[in-house]
């Protein structure tokens, strides 16, 4: 009645032993593959379900935009049909709609050529050339870069527009120095004929009692006019000078009469001169007077030349001499000019005059007068330049 459970022999107790542990781990590997396919199944899945719904908001916004152009139209083609009372058919508006583009088109010929019409009729705007010029703080025109200007008396004007850019001091009247110079070559070479090759010898009363000055043309030095005019105005040699201020028709007191007279015709009232070599401290001037000067000698090449020549051998009839231009600015090519002048004594300072031109072709006079120094006097005209070629055109 009761069965009675027959123990197991050796054999199922090995046998089961080495099986059992063999599927549990074929087990395990059947489960994690089995969840391993189901992971992919849903990474699947929702990739497919992202797609579709990017495509579904990608189709949504090409509906709006085109319901939003279709609409637009609607309402330009309900504008423009406003004005009929009754539909009209498609080709109808067809037609009209080109007939109205016609007549739009026919409008805006007739309008273009009534405009040329007009614009051939009637002449084209002038271009203002009344602006006048002006220095520019852009340009270091500034207050501060003023106060560096060591020269005591300065005056610049634009030759072009006769427009004043900067003046100091520009009416106060001052001893001039070697300045003088340019009056004396306007006043000798006035003279008619004159021939310039014919030789001027240095006599006792070209020598300079006022101050004691050296000079290296001794008495008895014969030199041409041409080289006598050249050394007075590039390295403003003293005897030269005064030995053509008596190169003169009445001589040395008539020179100088004819020196004033020229002045006051050139518009100088405040200008006075005692001698020609402007060593004397009562040959005044003032620095907007004396670009009235640096006009007039403009006018004359010779002294374009010679006031601009950086060195000549000069022959004195026994051996040569060497000379140099006394304008540092004009020896170092520091700056383009037309013509120039310097001077110093010591009741003047370092004075210089110059005719620049800006851009190589603008004209602008700059008059500097009492700089304590040279260098002060060379540095004015080197920052003056500057504003003027940053500033103009």
């Amino acid at each position: 009645m009761f069965r009675t459970q027959q123990p197991r022999s050796g054999n199922d107790l090995r046998f089961s032993l080495l099986i059992g542990p063999a599927l549990r781990r074929v087990g395990m590997v059947v489960r994690l593959l089995m969840c391993s396919v189901l992971l992919l199944a849903l990474t699947a899945l929702s990739g497919k379900v992202s797609e579709a719904q990017a495509a579904g908001s990608t189709a949504g916004k090409h509906r709006a935009a085109s319901s939003g152009a279709k609409g637009r139209n609607r309402s330009v083609r309900k504008k423009a049909a406003a004005p009929a009372t009754a539909r009209t058919p498609a080709r109808g508006r067809r037609r009209g709609r080109a007939a109205a583009a016609a007549v739009a088109a026919t409008g805006a010929t007739a309008i273009t050529a009534a405009a040329a019409t007009t614009t051939a009729a009637s002449p084209a705007p002038a271009v203002s050339t009344n602006t006048k010029p002006e220095l520019l703080p852009r340009c270091g025109f500034t207050e501060a870069s003023r106060r560096h200007i060591f020269s005591r008396g300065v005056y610049v004007l634009d030759e072009e527009t006769n427009t004043p850019l900067f003046e100091r001091n520009a009416d106060t009247v001052a001893p001039i120095a070697s300045v003088t110079k340019l009056m004396t070559a306007i006043v000798w070479l006035d003279q008619k004929p004159l021939p310039m090759a014919n030789r001027l010898e240095v006599t006792e009363d070209d020598l300079d009692s006022l101050k004691f000055t050296h000079s290296r043309l001794n008495v008895g030095a014969s030199l041409s006019r041409a080289d006598m005019l050249h050394i007075a105005l590039m390295s403003s040699e003293n005897r030269a000078a005064a030995a053509m201020s008596r190169d003169y028709p009445g001589g040395r007191p008539a020179f100088i009469t004819a020196m004033n007279a020229r002045a006051q015709a050139l518009g100088m009232p405040h200008t006075h001169f005692e001698n020609g070599t402007g060593l004397s401290p009562e040959n005044v001037s003032t620095p907007r007077e004396l670009a009235e000067l640096v006009k007039a000698a403009n006018r004359y090449q010779l002294i374009r030349n010679d006031s601009l020549d950086k060195q000549k051998i000069i022959n004195i009839g026994r051996g040569q001499l060497q000379y140099i231009n006394s304008n540092r600015l004009i020896r170092y090519g520091q700056v383009n000019a037309t013509v120039q002048k310097t001077g110093f004594i010591n009741e003047s300072g370092h004075n210089m005059v110059l005719r620049l031109l800006v851009h190589d072709r603008r004209p602008v006079i700059v008059t500097m007068l009492g700089s304590g120094t040279a260098d002060g006097s060379r540095l004015d005209g080197v920052r003056i330049a500057k504003w003027l070629n940053c500033s103009l055109n």
